[in-house]
């Protein structure tokens, strides 16, 4: 196995775990939530997802990975949005201490952290000329 499949198949393995992660907390934000923010995260990972996919295919990258680093960004920015209306206190319908909330938190920005990483890892390849068909070697670095 090259150095760049494994890359590959690191970073599909870490979306899926935080796929499975955000699902989890998402299933318990209030039901009036459903289709406003709860919506948007699921949707942002989606792209992001359907992003990753499309710049190990392309040949060309840049506009792909800046259009990743955005929906990236966006994400992260629909999490802590959620955290600060408290969404994540959440379970069930009603309220759970707030350390718990945080720790759901903190465990999902760890996932979008490391993400993040990886992205700026393959674009800094792709712009200094490194960039092979899949995702930098060096941005599996955490």
């Amino acid at each position: 196995m090259t150095t760049s499949m494994h890359a590959e198949a690191n970073m599909h393995r870490k979306l899926v775990l935080f796929a499975q992660q955000l699902e989890g907390y998402l299933a318990h934000f209030p039901s009036c939530h459903k289709y406003t923010i709860t919506q948007s995260i699921r949707q942002a990972f989606i792209d992001v997802y359907n992003l990753v996919t499309e710049a190990q295919k392309r040949y060309h990258k840049k506009t792909t990975l800046a259009q990743l680093d955005i929906r990236h960004e966006q994400m992260r920015m629909l999490v802590h949005l959620a955290h600060e209306m408290g969404l994540f206190n959440c379970m069930r319908g009603r309220r759970d201490p707030e350390a718990l909330g945080e720790h759901r938190f903190l465990v999902l920005m760890k996932h979008v952290d490391e993400l993040g990483r990886m992205i700026g890892g393959w674009a800094r390849a792709e712009i200094h000329g490194r960039g092979g068909n899949t995702v930098s070697a060096g941005a599996e670095v955490a």
